[in-house]
């Protein structure tokens, strides 16, 4: 009779220990997780605009990606007033803009023609301070004439927000649309 108790108790813990497991091994079985409708995917594929996505992101309530799962990216300094390095107006505007904006250049491939213009602007996070900014993307950082691809070009102000010393010239951040 003991040994019919004990053996009733074994096969309810065993019972109880699978469907505890069950569920884990449910998840992994086909080797793909469940898609998330929050990143990066589930809007209109055919348009691929900031406002777009976020649009997508208000309808279901999602939030912007952490800062640890951004773009990384070595971060410039750029001057974007009249006279100063950047050139000419800023692409996205025809303005110039004062080193007191928290405003940034993209490369070529992430600005996109012009498609993180006029949106809610990026997250920079510096990897040295630990700090993040949202700053409004206003001009291209062209890879065309010798901007490299990894370039997120940034005003005194963004340099300034996160800490750092705008005179060490490069900082290795991340990004993602804010």
């Amino acid at each position: 009779m003991a040994n019919g108790k004990l053996a009733v108790l074994a096969m309810l813990a065993i019972i109880l220990l699978l469907q505890a497991l069950g569920g884990a091994v449910a998840r992994h079985h086909h080797g793909a997780k469940r898609p998330d409708r929050c990143d990066g995917g589930g809007h209109d594929a055919n348009d691929d605009s900031v406002l777009s996505i976020l649009r997508h992101r208000e309808r279901h309530r999602c939030r912007p990606s952490p800062a640890r799962h951004g773009t990384p990216a070595v971060m410039t300094a750029n001057g974007f007033q009249r006279g100063q390095d950047g050139g000419g107006p800023a692409a996205c505007d025809g303005k110039f803009h004062s080193d007191h904006d928290l405003v940034v250049a993209l490369s070529t491939r992430w600005y996109a023609g012009g498609r993180r213009c006029h949106g809610a602007g990026i997250r920079i996070t510096s990897k040295h301070s630990g700090r993040s900014v949202v700053a409004r993307v206003v001009d291209e950082c062209d890879s065309r004439r010798g901007c490299k691809n990894n370039i997120v070009d940034t005003s005194a102000a963004v340099w300034k927000a996160l800490g750092l010393d705008v005179s060490i010239g490069e900082a290795p951040v991340t990004w993602s649309d804010a």
